[in-house]
């Protein structure tokens, strides 16, 4: 007899999670001599304190992706990867240009890789039919797939990008914590550096591995972009936001990189958008169709916001944190946090949403632990990142736009993740 097990959604488990926080802080924040009854309501009334505290967090997450998104699909960025499939002559080639434009467009914005990939993938899919060359499409778009395993350690990370605000929600346990110190630390970009190195070697030896079966790709007109409008506002406005934006790096010097936070990424992505796309309206329809995909960040973040309302206000958040540092020394610390991080990602697929959750603990933790919070930042957005490879997740949009399924991409990624985990654990081990 054949069982039909359906995994729950992202927003079911998000109801799921909120539910077991809630449960534990009722059974372990229980004041003495209170009534249970009542300090159940009460934890209900935290949750609700804390529903809408991250509404600018949630608005920047949805706003880095939909930008980052519809950026992709502007005609520019499409000539630029009709140009590079173009180039294509060997599987090899397919693979690493693939690989490379992903981890290069990842490592910027996390949605501009995304779509960069999976688009780059379906044209070099549709290119290899037509010329009848002998391409490993699986792994073309596995290695589409590859930005998500550089971008939380690189120019759009949640967790970094968000500590480097004035006024951020853990702003009166760590101060603002400028990028410097995390995105653009030696560990950091050392990490990547040999992270990247590595994953070309991979590709490189995959490729060359014998294709079991050609998959035929026929011509989809979704992956090019027609600009038909002929309003040019769009460049006016783009120019005046790239201006201003260029403007900030005169105060690198001066003031070091503390303006380079998600409002001022989001800020260049809308002007890089505009000018793209040069035209307000079409821009308008693309940027509709890319809103799409941020449904779940919509809906989910106040969720997490009320699971940060429960711990932080019924005490379970410090409860939490003084357990770990009892359980764990400055030198495992570091790596159960990654661990861990990489495990809540499949349970909690955004990276904001996660660091919202669990970024207190691990704040909490370091700084009784005196460890280096800009380290453990980076440790947690490694943890993060390293399990998309076998969260399918964000690889919706790239299973809908090169059409393969999850599983003929699992057999492949599941190998980047294992050289991710090996490079990150001992990068953590070795520096944090």
């Amino acid at each position: 007899m054949k069982i039909n097990l359906n995994f729950p959604s992202s927003f079911q488990i998000a109801l799921l999670l909120s539910l077991i926080v809630y449960v534990l802080a009722v059974g372990f924040t229980l004041p003495t001599n209170e009534s249970i009854f009542l300090y159940s309501f009460q934890v209900l009334k935290f949750w609700k304190s804390g529903f809408w505290e991250l509404l600018e967090f949630t608005l920047q997450m949805i706003l880095i992706l939909v930008f980052g998104h519809t950026l992709a699909m502007s005609q520019p960025v499409d000539n630029f990867l009709d140009k590079v499939a173009f180039y294509v002559k060997t599987n090899t080639h397919a693979v690493l240009f693939t690989g490379g434009v992903s981890m290069a467009g990842g490592y910027l914005n996390w949605g501009f890789g995304l779509i960069l990939g999976a688009v780059l993938a379906r044209k070099i899919g549709e290119i290899a039919t037509e010329k009848r060359l002998a391409v490993n499409y699986p792994l073309v778009a596995a290695s589409g797939y590859l930005g998500m395993l550089v971008w939380h350690g690189g120019l759009s990370g949640s967790s970094t990008l968000k500590v480097a605000e004035e006024n951020h929600f853990l702003m009166d346990k760590i101060g603002v914590v400028t990028i410097n110190k995390t995105i653009f630390s030696d560990f950091n970009i050392w990490t990547n550096v040999v992270l990247i190195l590595c994953l070309i070697l991979l590709l490189l030896f995959l490729s060359k591995k014998p294709i079991d079966k050609q998959v035929e790709v026929t011509k989809n007109r979704s992956t090019k972009v027609v600009n038909e409008s002929k309003d040019k506002l769009g460049y006016l406005i783009g120019l005046i936001i790239l201006a201003l934006s260029v403007s900030e790096f005169s105060k690198v010097y001066e003031e070091g990189w503390g303006f380079l936070d998600l409002n001022f990424v989001n800020f260049i992505l809308l002007g890089l958008g505009l000018l793209a796309f040069g035209s307000l309206s079409r821009y308008v329809s693309s940027l509709s169709e890319a809103v799409r995909g941020a449904t779940d960040i919509l809906i989910q973040f106040p969720f997490y916001a009320g699971i940060l309302g429960i711990m932080k206000y019924s005490g379970l958040l410090v409860l939490i944190a003084d357990g770990i540092v009892q359980h764990s020394g400055p030198g495992s610390f570091p790596l159960f946090s990654f661990f861990s991080a990489a495990i809540i990602n499949f349970f909690v697929p955004s990276g904001g949403g996660q660091w919202a959750i669990q970024g207190p603990v691990i704040v909490e933790a370091a700084n009784q632990m005196n460890i280096s919070v800009p380290n453990m930042i980076i440790a947690f957005a490694y943890g993060d990142q390293v399990s998309n490879m076998l969260q399918p997740f964000w690889a919706l949009p790239l299973l809908a736009i090169t059409g393969l399924s999850a599983k003929s991409l699992l057999g492949y990624t599941f190998y980047f993740f294992l050289i991710a985990l090996l490079i990150f654990g001992i990068s953590i081990w070795l520096f944090v």
